[in-house]
């Protein structure tokens, strides 16, 4: 319990990395495969054999032994810690990696600019489950290129492609609903060849291809208590009460 306490105060915090306000959420965050903790646990097991070697003989070596026996739990400890803090986590708008025990490194990137995904799977870890990936977009110099010892790596492929096909679904339906606001008109004019009058209709005559129609010709819109949009005078939508 005490080792795990230990490591929930090392732990990198990703959450308040996030911008909560603009309505960013964690869709997964991927800690690194069990394997890399390989060589730490078999550091500290040495270490144990080295102590228990102590106790149980008078080889006059102790101080030489504790020594190794130090360096070992100190190496190991550091080991973990800094495969426990690397982190590469999937945003609903980026992605990120963080990592780094005393002095921490974040490196992000909107998940819209990473171009391409490969994923790299070695015999031994697909017995264990894990992979490596390769990215392929603007960031690679800011320790995107390569995340290594994913854990679940398939799944994690289909969470990645999965958010950027939905950003890109959410920044093509953006670019629509900008377009159809530049095609809209602001001026009153109406669409081409067709009089703001026209446009309004039901309360105005309707107006031919033959016919010009003069604001003083145009008769006024029904008295009957509504507010009338419409300023024939400057020919344009207003809001005026």
């Amino acid at each position: 319990m005490a080792g795990i306490g230990v490591f929930r105060i090392f732990d990198p915090k990703v959450r308040r990395h996030l911008i909560s306000d603009e309505g960013e959420v964690v869709i997964d965050e991927v800690r690194q495969h069990w394997v890399v903790y390989s060589v730490p646990m078999l550091e500290v097991a040495l270490a144990a054999a080295l102590l228990l070697t102590m106790a149980t003989t008078a080889i006059g070596v102790q101080p030489v032994l504790l020594a190794i026996v130090l360096v070992l739990l100190a190496h190991a400890f550091w080991q973990f810690l800094t495969h426990h803090r690397d982190r590469f986590v999937v945003t609903n708008m980026r992605v990120m990696r963080i990592r780094g025990v005393f002095s921490q490194t974040v490196a992000t990137t909107p998940i819209a600019r990473v171009l391409d995904i490969t994923l790299q799977k070695p015999i031994i870890g697909r017995m264990l489950g894990y992979g490596h990936f390769v990215f392929e977009s603007a960031a690679q110099d800011q320790g995107f290129r390569e995340i290594k010892w994913v854990s679940r790596p398939d799944d994690r492929d289909l969470t990645i492609q999965r958010v950027i096909q939905r950003t890109g679904l959410r920044a093509s339906a953006s670019v629509d609903v900008l377009q159809g606001d530049e095609d809209s008109d602001d001026d009153g004019t109406g669409p081409i060849g067709m009089d703001s009058a026209q446009e309004v209709g039901g309360a105005y005559a309707p107006v031919t291809a033959t016919t010009k129609t003069t604001p003083e010709a145009r008769p006024a819109p029904p008295s009957s208590g509504a507010k009338s949009i419409f300023n024939s005078e400057r020919g344009n939508w207003s809001d005026e009460d």
